[in-house]
């Protein structure tokens, strides 16, 4: 699962969501869009525009886009793995999350919660690796750290338990997006 605003939607998106299924051999990946990100201040794209670019761009992938935050009401990452985890019990979840999340993970709602209720996937991501192995998070929960090579969904049964992944970095984000179209419109 990788839950975001999705403003927009982009290859590092793409790229670290096929990186997981393949490396944990999952069978597919759901992106949870989220309405309203509680940790950012500007607007976003709407929420409709968000879901059909995430449709759009994943068209043809073993990715499906899920609206629950949105059908549960759920500004919180903890409530809406509550609402999945009682719902499909039967599915092993990994929450995959890029570095430069995990350096404020601390600061989201009940984050002990989510380590402590899914196995949680890192992918390195330009730039903000070293301050998210210097994070409150890692440090917290370092003594759950799986290290194996290749990665095996068997040792992720015990929670919590949680692994960085020593991925190709891509070096996009969609701030850097929202920015590049906000000088475009600017210059017309």
């Amino acid at each position: 699962m990788l839950g975001g605003s999705f403003d927009p939607p982009h290859k590092g998106h793409l790229y670290i969501s096929l990186e997981a299924k393949k490396i944990l051999k999952l069978d597919e990946i759901w992106w949870l869009v989220t309405p309203k990100n509680p940790l950012k201040i500007s607007e976003p794209a709407t929420y409709s525009e968000r879901v059909y670019n995430c449709k759009l761009i994943t068209r043809g992938k073993p990715i499906k886009v899920y609206e629950i935050e949105k059908k549960i009401n759920s500004k919180y990452t903890y409530q809406s793995l509550k609402y999945i985890l009682n719902n499909y019990k039967n599915i092993k979840f990994f929450w995959l999350m890029g570095a430069d999340n995990l350096i404020h993970f601390h600061k989201w709602q009940k984050w002990k919660q989510i380590f402590n209720n899914i196995s949680i996937v890192v992918f390195k991501r330009h730039g903000y690796n070293n301050k998210a192995l210097k994070s409150i998070a890692l440090k917290t929960y370092s003594q759950s750290q799986i290290f194996s090579n290749p990665i095996n969904k068997k040792y992720f049964v015990e929670l919590p338990s949680w692994t960085w992944i020593k991925n190709r970095e891509i070096n996009i984000s969609s701030s850097e997006i929202r920015k590049q179209r906000k000088k475009l419109r600017g210059s017309y």
